[in-house]
């Protein structure tokens, strides 16, 4: 069975600044606030599937298995310092062929929506999977009438990749998933290393 080969950089070297905005790679001591911003999501929208918010024992062992792969588990902060958002990425189906792909995923805090923040942590993830040798980054967007999410992934480079429809059921209603997807790095144009 083949599996992904170590990468160049590890976690601790993710470290950026975009438009004054400080990620970095998220800590032990970041994951209650994690959980709550994704807790929110969670109760209050279908841009997660899933129905109950996980503890912080949960989110700490889906970090521990990101940051196992070498793909990078990055947080936004805000400017007194705490975590105004987070996002990541991990392989988008476990079989080896999809070793190159990773899915995202990115929230930010309900008060920290807007001012450029979600582009920020965006691109610094793009670049963070880009370093850690990922070729393909796939959004998988909960409900087509996500705009933002849509809007704010178009606005980053992903192209539009297809819908499925009526594929989830929270809130009493069926819920699309749209596919959106971006070449990191050489893509497709050579075999990777």
């Amino acid at each position: 069975m083949a599996t992904r080969p170590a990468t160049r950089c590890k976690a601790g070297d993710y470290s950026f600044v975009y438009f004054m905005h400080t990620i970095r790679i998220a800590s032990d001591a970041d994951l209650p606030a994690i959980t709550d911003i994704y807790a929110h999501y969670v109760r209050n929208s279908t841009a997660s599937f899933e129905t109950d918010a996980p503890s912080v024992a949960d989110m700490t062992a889906r970090r521990a298995e990101v940051l196992s792969r070498g793909l990078p588990y990055l947080v936004l902060e805000d400017t007194d310092g705490s975590v105004a958002g987070y996002a990541y990425c991990n392989w988008f189906k476990p079989r080896p062929a999809y070793r190159f792909s990773a899915e995202n995923s990115i929230y930010l805090a309900p008060g920290a929506v807007g001012g450029g923040r979600g582009r920020a942590l965006l691109d610094a993830l793009v670049d963070a999977a880009t370093m850690a040798g990922v070729r393909q980054m796939i959004a998988v967007i909960g409900g087509s009438d996500n705009h933002a999410s849509i809007r704010l992934h178009r606005a980053a480079g992903f192209a539009d990749a297809g819908i499925f429809k009526a594929s989830g059921w929270k809130f009493g209603q069926w819920l699309d998933v749209v596919l959106m997807q971006k070449s990191l790095g050489a893509g497709d144009r050579s075999a990777p290393e």
